[in-house]
């Protein structure tokens, strides 16, 4: 019998775990960090931003009008909505790299996914042959779990 005809090639999502080292942990803290930077930015922006059409629409309005208090209300709602959702990702990324200072170094933290591919063929376990992890320290590959 032909192997490419008993075999199939499929896709898997395999996880990553790291070690937290001290080296893991000043990285993480790096990025998040750099994070919360991009949002303070977007924050300062957003609010010049705001201030700027603001008075634009009231300079144009000089005349008291409710269409254009129509047009201020809605921006101004729509400027604080950006700005809520912006506060809440900091409150976010600030309560990641809490965590990340408080985490103990050995433990393993799952680091997110990518897809893999592997062979399935007749008598295989599917099951066991889905369920794969890397491990890595420091960005090396220490383990990898599962069947191949």
């Amino acid at each position: 019998m032909d192997v490419s005809q008993s075999q199939l090639l499929l896709k898997r999502v395999v996880n990553i775990k790291a070690v937290v080292t001290p080296l893991w942990k000043e990285e993480a803290q790096k990025q998040l960090q750099s994070q919360l930077n991009q949002i303070d930015g977007r924050l300062q922006q957003l609010e010049m931003q705001s201030q700027r059409i603001l008075t634009e629409m009231q300079k144009q309005g000089a005349t008291p009008d409710i269409t254009v208090n129509q047009q201020i209300s809605s921006v101004q709602g729509k400027l604080n909505q950006d700005k809520s959702q912006l506060l809440q990702q900091k409150n976010q990324l600030l309560q990641q790299l809490q965590q990340v200072q408080t985490l103990e170094l050995d433990k393993e933290v799952s680091q997110g996914q990518i897809d893999g591919f592997f062979r399935v063929g007749v008598g295989d376990h599917m099951i066991k042959k889905m369920q794969v992890e890397i491990l890595l320290r420091d960005g090396v590959v220490e383990d990898i779990r599962g069947e191949l």
